[in-house]
């Protein structure tokens, strides 16, 4: 009897452990779940809030491979929206990277203006590199961008009003 008494205890011992496990699996599951949630709803609070989009305006009316010096030349005001522009990209970037904010996410709320971005500052970011000895300067910044013009290439893909003309809600 004892026999049996510890058996079933060691066998719903070992139902508790695994229930556990996938409890816990579950959980983390979720948490990642929230966390990504969070990261996409901050994002489209930053990409819309009056400062980066004052800051993207005035980057929209410098051309591509703007220097450093052109840059500089046109006051301390597109110098600043400059490195507004980089701030939000560096730190969006490093959270793709980490697995914060989901690659395609960001791919399609803001995949077009961060390689148009870096498009215009890029000459801007390397001489600043070699200004300051600081080859880290805008790392992630040019990472992303480089990721999203990889993608772009080979998916070729085409914008979402037309990619989702036939989309209907879910009922």
């Amino acid at each position: 009897m004892l026999d049996t008494l510890a058996s079933l205890g060691e066998f719903l011992g070992g139902v508790a452990v695994i229930g556990g496990v996938i409890f816990a699996v579950i959980q983390v599951r979720h948490y990642r779940q929230r966390r990504r949630d969070a990261a996409a709803i901050e994002l489209m609070h930053v990409v819309l809030s009056s400062h980066f989009v004052e800051a993207f305006r005035l980057m929209g009316l410098v051309s591509d491979g703007i220097s450093a010096r052109e840059l500089r030349a046109k006051g301390a005001e597109y110098e600043g929206a400059a490195l507004s522009i980089f701030l939000m990209y560096e730190t969006i970037g490093l959270l793709v990277f980490q697995s914060v904010a989901p690659f395609h996410l960001v791919r399609e709320l803001t995949g077009g203006a961060v390689v148009a971005m870096w498009r215009k500052l890029r000459t801007y970011f390397e001489e600043t590199r070699v200004e300051r000895c600081h080859e880290r300067i805008a790392e992630w910044f040019q990472w992303l961008a480089e990721r999203l013009e990889e993608q772009e290439a080979i998916a070729a893909s085409q914008p979402a009003h037309v990619r989702f003309a036939d989309w209907q809600p879910r009922t």
